[in-house]
């Protein structure tokens, strides 16, 4: 069988991101069989309608890496109740233009961290919500949130929880068998 492709999105532009850090220790942890690839959101611009026709080439990029990826997987900070500005705006343009998006069926799996104690439980409740119209089907548990992040990650940004590295470990075979069903 072919080799389930994961495309980890990192949520955070920030370099010393915690999400960034945990989607390394996903890469860790992937399940045999699965691979996953991270890719950033640095130097997609504000989506702007008037420009969707003709995709900018940091969007049309990131529309191949969706479309080559058998599953995603989301980590999102929480900025202000909610998911960042960047992350959304990436979403917005892989959605464009009407009827070319490259979300369509894709599975996906959410988890985030963050300093505070609810790990960014708000912003992964709206990042589901825009899953929902995307028709994205989502992995629904493990709920990954990472709170409390600055105990959880050493100076270099390894992940040194355990019980948060086998909470990622069953989500990630969770997003692996949601793969094999949408093949």
């Amino acid at each position: 069988m072919d080799v389930i492709k994961i495309l980890g999105i990192v949520g955070s532009l920030r370099k010393g991101s915690y999400n960034r850090f945990a989607l390394k220790a996903a890469q860790e942890l992937v399940p045999g069989g699965a691979v996953l690839n991270l890719i950033e959101l640095h130097g997609i611009p504000v989506f702007d309608q008037d420009n969707e026709m003709t995709l900018p080439a940091s969007v049309l990029e990131f529309k191949r890496r969706i479309l080559d990826a058998d599953a995603i997987l989301f980590a999102t900070p929480e900025y202000n109740y909610s998911l960042p500005g960047g992350l959304k705006n990436a979403i917005d343009w892989a959605s464009r233009p009407y009827g070319e998006s490259a979300w369509l069926g894709k599975p996906a799996a959410v988890m985030g961290a963050s300093t505070g104690s609810l790990g960014t439980a708000r912003a992964q409740y709206h990042l589901r919500q825009i899953l929902v119209t995307l028709d994205m089907p989502v992995v629904n548990q493990p709920e990954v949130m990472i709170g409390n992040a600055a105990q959880r990650f050493d100076q270099n940004g390894r992940l040194t929880d355990a019980p948060t590295r086998q909470h990622i470990q069953k989500l990630l075979g969770a997003l692996v068998q949601l793969a094999k069903t949408a093949r």
